[in-house]
């Protein structure tokens, strides 16, 4: 490091600062630094001082200021409110100017409309008047005319009357005759009417009954065949094809349905041509009406004959009866006789008495087991209705238990919701 130089100012020549020489110099440079410092220092304080003052003197300046424009702010909204007063007065008298006019005009309209008004009503009262008084001639005159009207007319009563009787008389008649022909006409109708419904019933009813035979049998007899008769065709209404366990055909039972009010004896004739054209075995009429000497059932000219109650009963022992007939003629060598005897025996009184005993037997059977049925129905329900209520008080015991004892008391199996089901 090379040492410190001064250079003279006298001789601008370089001289060596050694510490002899630059002590005194340090010394002195000090002291007039410190010197300078404290002029300096001094030279701030006087000016933060005037720089104080001054800002106080801005600061009441500022204050004088404020002060004197709000009261020029003040004075100047006092001379323009009391400008917009004036202002506004001036146009009230003057809207009050105008509508004081307009309201002398409407008086004045008003007054004019209102002697109008007199002169119409003075005019209107004096025509009321005129009317009133024409009204009273009016009246004068109307009770003048009724009763030259009313003397007139009872001039002429006696002969109107007597020819407005006769009138009537002949209209009467005219009208109880025109009645008389069409209720005539009507009955006659009605007649009519009644004839055609009462057929068109019976032949419904009757097909209603053969229908229902119909299930029965095929219900009964569930390995045979039955077969309506077509409509039109000759024939009774039912074909029942008689089958042995085998399947083979036995033979054939032909059924005749009749539903009416009275019986008929033209039935049997018929029924026993239908026999021999459709070459059946048996033929069986049932009907809802009877003939005499017959109750249930029974044999009549070749013909079976029953209600419909004793049908299935007497249709299940002919079909017997069918069944072994076709046995023994299988069985039979000598044919010609034992068919024989067995149409009299089929046609004899044993063989009636036979069928009359198993019929009844059925049916009281039937009779028997439709009261059983019945009663233990009867019985059945109510047993349940007391099974239920004593399921449901049960139910409702358990529930109460459950509401005081909580889940203290014991989960018991068919006493839950799905036990009410």
């Amino acid at each position: 490091m090379s040492d410190a130089t001064i250079q003279c100012p006298h001789c601008s020549n370089a001289i060596k600062l050694t510490e002899s020489l630059a002590a005194p110099m340090l010394a002195a440079s000090r002291t007039e630094f410190e010197k300078r410092l404290r002029e300096k220092d001094a030279q701030i304080l006087q000016r933060e001082g005037e720089l104080q003052a001054r800002e106080r003197s801005i600061v009441q300046q500022q204050e004088k200021l404020q002060e004197q424009v709000a009261a020029q702010v003040q004075e100047r909204l006092q001379r323009e409110r009391a400008q917009l007063i004036a202002q506004e007065s001036q146009r009230l008298k003057a809207e009050n100017a105008e509508q004081m006019q307009a309201a002398q005009v409407q008086a004045a309209q008003l007054q004019e409309r209102l002697a109008t008004q007199e002169a119409k009503l003075a005019q209107a009262q004096k025509a009321e008047a005129d009317f009133l008084k024409q009204e009273r001639a009016l009246q004068d005159e109307r009770r003048e005319l009724e009763l030259t009207v009313e003397k007139r007319v009872q001039e002429n009563l006696s002969s109107v009357k007597a020819r407005a009787r006769i009138e009537a008389e002949d209209a009467l008649k005219l009208q109880i005759t025109e009645r008389e022909l069409t209720i005539a006409s009507m009955q006659q109708k009605i007649v009519e009417l009644k004839q055609k419904a009462e057929q068109g019933s019976q032949q419904l009813q009757g097909e209603a009954l053969e229908l229902n035979l119909e299930q029965r049998l095929r219900e009964q007899f569930l390995h045979d065949n039955i077969e309506p008769v077509a409509k039109g065709e000759l024939g009774a209404d039912l074909r029942h094809f008689v089958l042995a366990p085998s399947g083979q055909q036995c033979g054939t039972l032909l059924w005749e349905i009749k539903r009416t009010k009275a019986w008929s004896n033209d039935w049997i004739p018929k029924l026993k041509d239908d026999l021999r054209r459709a070459r059946a075995d048996i033929a069986i009429l049932v009907t809802q009406t009877m003939p005499k000497g017959t109750e249930s059932f029974g044999l009549l000219d070749g013909v079976w004959v029953c209600n419909l109650t004793h049908a299935l009963a007497l249709g299940m022992v002919l079909r017997q009866g069918v069944q072994q007939v076709h046995t023994a003629r299988q069985l039979a060598q000598n044919q010609g006789s034992k068919q024989e005897l067995v149409y009299q025996y089929l046609t004899g009184t044993q063989f009636k008495q036979r069928i009359e005993s198993l019929v009844e037997t059925f049916s009281s059977l039937h009779e028997d087991l439709q009261k059983e049925r019945t009663a233990i129905s009867r019985q059945w329900a109510k047993r349940q209705t007391q099974i239920d209520k004593l399921m449901l008080a049960t139910t409702g015991m358990y529930g109460d238990l459950q509401g005081i004892a909580g889940k203290a008391l014991e989960q018991i199996d068919g006493l839950g919701l799905e036990a009410l089901e």
